[in-house]
């Protein structure tokens, strides 16, 4: 399965991030098949940079995005915001003990 998914570069306690289509079974930073933009979270606000066209071209052939890069589609307007059922399930829990 095909993952987009942060490819991280930069020196210790300098993190900066290339965007990558990758294979699921390879590590963080192992071979990846394209780069899809970079993402700096130092500045202020954090720079996100997307080939917005390739992103699409990937999430229409099936490659899912991991949950940062979910957030970072949704916070460039790429993706739409979509609540995961498991994840629904388990707030509504934690609200109704809470009451």
């Amino acid at each position: 399965m095909v993952k987009i998914r942060l490819y991280r570069v930069g020196r210790k306690k300098q993190p900066y991030f290339r965007i990558v289509a990758a294979d699921s079974r390879n590590p963080r930073n192992g071979s990846f098949l394209e780069i899809l933009g970079h993402y700096n979270p130092r500045t202020e606000p954090p720079t996100v940079k997307l080939d917005t066209d390739r992103v699409k071209y990937w999430l229409s052939k099936g490659a899912q995005p991991s949950e940062s890069m979910n957030k970072l589609l949704v916070f460039t307007g790429v993706k739409e915001k979509v609540v995961y059922p498991e994840k629904a399930k388990t707030a509504v829990a934690e609200e109704s003990k809470t009451e």
